[in-house]
């Protein structure tokens, strides 16, 4: 085997010994005599083989030339030292290794016979890069400064990753141009510096094989796994994101294996709540809490004794614990900690506060399922550790409360970016009246005049009677259980109180079969806590022949709610997963149209989901305003309902429950005025005239056409309300773009509605949509794009 096999590089690699022989002839006439005999002896050596100078590139003939090359490297590798240094030599950018220490060895054969030694911190894609900047410096003088630490990963025979950094000795090399080799001129070099990751220029400057590699380079390899593994923490630590990534935790268990060279080692996180003195468990992929175990909180003097509670809230020392049933068997199973460690298998344990100057942030936990291999000892090894680990929790911690505050927001007010600017206006003012100047001034009104209206919502269609359904089938199951039990007892033991629980079971059966009312629910549900529950537990404790039946009946009913929520559940969910999805879909789309012009949106969940906008020069603080961007966003209205409702129907077979939707738009002409209700920390329309807008809003979905027992919305179709005749032109021109766009049916009709209550001359147009997959188009049609195709 050729060493410069699948091996791309500026340098042939030759393996010699030139340098080093040259050394050797040096020290012949040295004034010692051992010396210089030992000299001697080197180059009578190599003398009969002149390859051993030249280079050879044959990995077959190191073998061969073994005997020769041991005397060569004889005070390189010293016997004295051999098991004690860990020393290799190989050629650069290569794992071949064909000389090596004894402890060396022992390290790779302890590594087992699957381990491939790879260096660390060499990119693949670098090392031909790597190799130019060597010739820059040993051929040109040109120092790059290029130097990156590199590493061996090698497990122990625990198994457990050592971390070895690589030193190399480079004196017995030389780097010989070649006729190939280009003459690297001042601005070769400075076109190189700014072109880092530009290989082919690398390679068109630096050909392959232009350079000849003469000689060898010795490795001093050290374990610096403590500081290795105290630098990967403060990596991992440093990371974004760090929580949502599933080897985050995996590896921070292998980093503190390696630090206290623990192979059976597990890492732990408890959050310290200071306002009700608790532990909460930290949510993150991997992430646990040995301490809480399957809890989400506790109470720290519940979780703690007395001891061990000062020790880490109070003092803020490490709590160790070498053996955790010995331990346990002393308190008498009396301290929280020994017991929930014991009942996880934990055999050992430290504990150490993860705490400022001023506050406790959380606890570290580091447990093992062996005794005594973590203690009060090692647990000092940490010391190092824990300044990174608390400013990540520092860190998080801020980012945390930012983050509240950010949710809080976004999901419990509605302050829209968009607006965001004159409520921080108010903000500045209100400080400056009642803070700085001591003046007493109320919060400004926010509000915004002359903005044009745009509403919109996604409605699933028989909400309340799917709901009801759900309802009356889960009753009826449970009921159904319970008579069957009731009916068993009976036969075994006629009781009045078994025959008045079957009288009422099945007359509840009976009214939820035949008229199921708003109140039957809230009727039969009391009648399972207060009645039913507390006599099947006392058939479980009289009749033990039952007691199958009764927990089988237990078992099917939720433990929190004390009923069964199966068919409820399902609609519940299935809510929930339409709002989730729909919400998401439409507030990704919200960036595209945010583009097109900044606005004002709201949306809301129900049975189904709302959205509100409000377009115009007061909520941009900008005079170019005009009415092409409320067309564009009334054209970006009708195609995410379209897209919506597609999305809906091809992803209906992954909900619980098969619903359908209706989809409808509010069309309103005029502009109207917005302002922010503090009581409500919401926005509303202003004035007398515009609250028109809002009863039409709040009533309109559930309008019928005139003469009709149809509601106004229909499933599979799009309904667009509205009272002006030009506000029908302008949309029909919509319904024939996107009927143009294939996005609409061609049986559009236009409809009247019945009054509503304060509301009169409501028209409608009513269109299908078409069902096919969006995914694969991001562009949202503008009004240009109309004008365009009514033109042709």
């Amino acid at each position: 085997m050729n060493i410069n096999d699948h091996f791309e590089s500026p340098m042939l690699l030759k393996i010699s010994f030139n340098k080093l022989i040259e050394k050797y002839e040096q020290m012949v006439d040295h004034d010692d005599e051992f010396i210089s005999k030992k000299a001697q002896r080197v180059i009578d050596a190599q003398k009969p083989y002149p390859e051993l100078r030249e280079g050879i590139c044959d990995v077959k003939l190191l073998d061969k030339y073994r005997k020769e090359i041991k005397i060569i490297l004889e005070d390189s590798f010293s016997e004295v030292l051999t098991h004690n240094e860990i020393k290799t030599v190989s050629v650069p950018f290569h794992d071949f290794i064909f000389n090596s220490s004894e402890r060396f060895k022992k390290i790779i054969k302890t590594a087992g016979k699957d381990f491939h030694l790879k260096i660390l911190n060499m990119p693949e894609d670098d090392r031909y890069i790597i190799a130019c900047t060597i010739i820059l410096n040993f051929c040109y003088g040109y120092d790059l400064s290029f130097k990156r630490p590199f590493f061996y990963k090698i497990p122990d025979a625990n198994g457990i990753m050592r971390y070895y950094k690589i030193l190399y000795n480079a004196d017995f090399t030389e780097i010989i141009p070649t006729k190939k080799a280009k003459k690297i001129t001042q601005d070769d070099i400075d076109d190189l510096l700014d072109n880092f990751e530009n290989i082919d220029m690398w390679k068109e400057k630096f050909p392959p094989h232009s350079y000849i590699f003469k000689g060898f380079v010795i490795s001093n390899i050290f374990d610096v796994t403590d500081d290795q593994s105290i630098s990967n923490i403060k990596s991992n630590l440093i990371s974004e994101g760090k929580r949502k990534d599933s080897n985050f935790m995996k590896n921070f268990h292998e980093i503190f294996q390696s630090l206290l060279n623990i192979k059976n080692l597990k890492v732990g996180f408890s959050i310290y709540n200071k306002e009700n003195d608790s532990f909460l468990k930290v949510h993150g992929e991997g992430m646990e809490s040995f301490l809480l175990d399957a809890q989400e909180a506790s109470k720290c003097d519940k979780t703690l004794c007395k001891y061990s509670y000062k020790t880490l809230l109070k003092d803020k020392k490490y709590y160790s614990i070498s053996d955790v049933d010995k331990y346990y068997k002393m308190s008498k199973g009396k301290a929280p900690q020994y017991k929930t460690l014991k009942d996880q298998g934990i055999k050992s344990a430290i504990l150490a506060p993860i705490a400022n100057d001023t506050e406790l942030l959380g606890i570290l936990e580091l447990v093992s399922s062996e005794p005594k291999v973590l203690n009060s000892v090692n647990a000092n090894k940490l010391t190092d550790v824990m300044p990174y680990i608390l400013a990540a929790v520092e860190r998080s911690k801020k980012e945390e409360e930012n983050l509240i505050e950010a949710v809080i927001q976004q999901e419990c007010t509605s302050i829209h970016p968009s607006v965001h600017w004159k409520f921080k206006s108010a903000a500045l003012e209100f400080i400056k009246n009642n803070i700085i100047e001591n003046k007493y001034i109320p919060f400004q009104k926010i509000a915004f005049e002359n903005v044009y209206p745009l509403f919109g919502q996604m409605d699933v269609k028989g909400s309340s009677n799917s709901r009801n359904q759900a309802t009356q089938k889960d009753l009826t199951s449970q009921l159904s259980l319970a008579e069957k039990i009731i009916s068993q007892v009976l036969e075994l033991h006629e009781m009045p109180i078994y025959e008045q629980a079957h009288f009422q079971i099945t007359s509840l059966l009976n009214e939820l079969n035949k008229d199921f009312k708003v109140d039957s629910e809230h009727q039969t549900n009391n009648f399972f806590s207060q009645e039913l529950d507390p006599l099947l537990k006392l058939i479980q404790k009289n009749h033990p022949e039952l007691n199958e039946e009764v927990e089988g009946y237990f078992s099917k009913v939720d433990s929190e709610l004390g009923v069964i929520y199966f068919y409820r559940k399902n609609y519940d969910d299935t809510i929930k997963l339409i709002n989730e999805n729909m919400s998401s879909m439409l507030d990704n789309a919200q960036k595209n149209a945010q583009a097109m012009y900044p606005h004002f949106f709201e949306r809301y969940k129900t049975d189904g989901v709302e959205h509100n906008m409000y377009i115009g020069e007061a909520i941009t603080r900008e005079s170019n305003f005009e009415l092409i961007y409320l067309y564009n966003l009334r054209l970006w209205q009708i195609q995410i309902m379209c897209e919506m409702e597609n999305a809906f129907y091809q992803n209906q077979h992954e909900y619980p429950l098969s619903l359908d939707v209706a989809s409808m738009i509010l069309v309103f002409n005029q502009p109207l005025t917005i302002g922010f209700r503090m009581d409500e920390k919401q926005f509303d329309v202003d004035g007398t005239y515009n609250a028109r807008y809002e009863v039409v809003k709040k009533r309109v979905d559930k309008a019928y056409i005139k003469g009709s027992e149809e509601r106004v919305t229909e499933k599979g179709k799009l309904s667009i309300v509205y009272s002006q005749k030009e506000d029908e032109e302008e949309y029909m021109n919509y319904v024939r773009f996107f009927q143009h766009k294939k996005m609409l049916s061609d049986d559009a009709e236009i409809v009247e509605l019945e009054d509503l209550q304060g509301v009169t001359g409501l028209k409608a147009i009513k269109v299908s949509i078409l069902y096919h997959d969006f995914e694969e188009t991001s562009n949202y049609y503008t009004y240009d794009d109309l004008v365009e195709i009514i033109k042709n």
